[in-house]
């Protein structure tokens, strides 16, 4: 069964509200056939990314960067994980009450250099998210693991 993993930084309702509709996206029951796995980034680990199929990353922009858990994460799977993880689809969401640019770049630069593959457009969020931020999120994860199937 194809694995979905889901590495996540969620320090705020916002970002909690942003990762359940992506987890939910994920698990449609139109998608029985791929297994979610969730992981917060201070946990998640290069054998967590090395049995993934395919991966989401979500993260706050920390004072126009991403959080330092999900840079830790990054730091921690890099070397492990930068040949055989090549080609490994991957999307991402990031919330933010002010700039995210340097959030988004931050994220594109690391996977880039991981070899990683942008399988779905990234869902970017300031401020409280609304009902569409959180149906492009739902989309986000159901996207992510339709394409596993």
């Amino acid at each position: 069964m194809p694995r979905l993993l889901i590495v996540h930084h969620t320090p705020s309702p916002a970002l909690q509200a942003m990762f359940e509709a992506v987890v939910s996206g994920a698990s449609d029951p139109e998608l029985a056939g791929v297994e979610v796995v969730r992981e917060p980034a201070l946990g998640a680990t290069a054998v967590d990314v090395l049995a993934a199929d395919a991966i989401v990353l979500g993260t706050p922009a920390n004072i126009g960067y991403m959080s330092g858990a999900l840079k830790h994460f990054f730091d921690t799977v890099y070397y492990p994980c930068l040949d055989a993880g090549r080609g490994t689809p991957f999307g991402f969401y990031v919330h933010g009450n002010e700039g995210t640019e340097g959030a988004v770049a931050s994220i594109r630069t690391v996977t880039k250099g991981m070899g990683w593959v942008v399988a779905a457009e990234p869902v970017v969020v300031l401020g409280q998210p609304t009902k569409a931020d959180l149906e492009r999120c739902w989309e986000l994860g159901a996207t992510i693991a339709a394409g596993l199937l």
